[in-house]
């Protein structure tokens, strides 16, 4: 099969085509004509060796956790009701033509979805909604999305918005703000103007009821003033290096409650619900998915210069 390998730590160009053997479906498990791959931004950080303690990884390896495709074989004791099924998976080693994934991390792609919004959605799209989920977004709430024109920020802007919140988006740039405001933001801000968080508050009217941080480091850690007392604060992403250094102390006086990366470690059964729920909103017209290129797999380490360059708006998806 065709994959695209990390041979050693380093910059995007140690990620380079390469032929290896089919895997092979084990008991409980299928293998997947692979059609599209998902990417993400801890993907290129553990390309170049960060986060050894929460990602031990050796090279080679192939990268990679999720991909959208069909079924086109069966292991030992597995239903002949998923041949030729399109499915999404949380798979190892992506970043390849075939893959291989237990059934009960598979989750069935409706008719009316395309298999390229479906792969762009299999880490975001779940994570988003467990996250809106999770710090219970209510109607009425004043929202703060650090990161709104990402992947996964333009999803939580319009997640957000459906549950009735007050959206306010932080991004850079003119293109990024106006798709933030075009997805349904009730403001977009600029971070890379110096006085962002005042604008920010003013934005939201005085504080946020909620903060979803997907960027992390000296940008989250400036954002948690704006959270009102007794507010949610999740600081669940890193693409800065670092997730944000949060005072626990400030926000335990305050009766902030603080979310992280731990606890969108979703179990596979809320894993597939919170899948085929976003799955289900792109179908009925309600969630748009916004992917700002489609590389071929061979020219995965592209992909990743432009994902660490955060030149595009939305997703960076691979095709197999």
């Amino acid at each position: 099969m065709r994959a695209a390998q990390v041979q050693e730590f380093g910059g995007p160009e140690v990620l380079v085509p390469v032929v290896l053997p089919d895997p092979v479906p084990g008991p409980g498990e299928v293998l997947i004509d692979v059609a599209y791959v998902d990417t993400i931004f801890v993907e290129t950080q553990v390309r170049t060796g960060w986060g050894q303690e929460f990602f031990p990884t050796t090279p080679p390896y192939v990268p990679g956790g999720g991909v959208s495709g069909v079924v086109s074989a069966l292991g030992p004791e597995v239903p002949e009701e998923w041949l030729g099924r399109r499915v999404t998976s949380y798979v190892q080693g992506g970043y390849a033509s075939r893959a291989v994934a237990a059934t009960t991390a598979l989750t069935v792609v409706p008719d009316g979805l395309d298999l390229l919004p479906a792969a762009a959605l299999v880490h975001d799209g779940v994570t988003a909604s467990g996250l809106v989920e999770l710090t219970a977004v209510s109607p009425g709430d004043r929202v703060l999305i650090l990161g709104a024109s990402g992947g996964m920020g333009t999803l939580l802007v319009q997640l957000a918005r459906s549950r009735g919140a007050l959206v306010v988006g932080l991004a850079r740039g003119e293109e990024k703000l106006a798709l933030v405001k075009e997805l349904g933001a009730d403001a977009a801000v600029d971070v890379s103007a110096s006085d962002w968080p005042a604008r920010a508050r003013a934005a939201l009217g005085g504080a946020a009821d909620v903060i979803l941080d997907g960027v992390g480091g000296q940008l989250g850690a400036t954002a948690l003033p704006l959270t009102a007392d007794g507010g949610r604060f999740s600081a669940h992403g890193a693409p800065s290096g670092t997730f944000a250094p949060v005072d626990t102390k400030e926000a335990t006086d305050r009766g902030i409650k603080l979310f992280g990366i731990a606890d969108i470690q979703f179990p596979p059964a809320e894993l597939r619900r919170l899948a085929s729920y976003a799955f289900e909103e792109v179908v009925a017209g309600r969630l748009r998915v916004v992917i700002g290129e489609v590389f071929p797999l061979g020219r995965a380490g592209e992909a990743h210069a432009v994902v660490e360059g955060r030149v595009l708006v939305g997703k960076v998806v691979l095709k197999s």
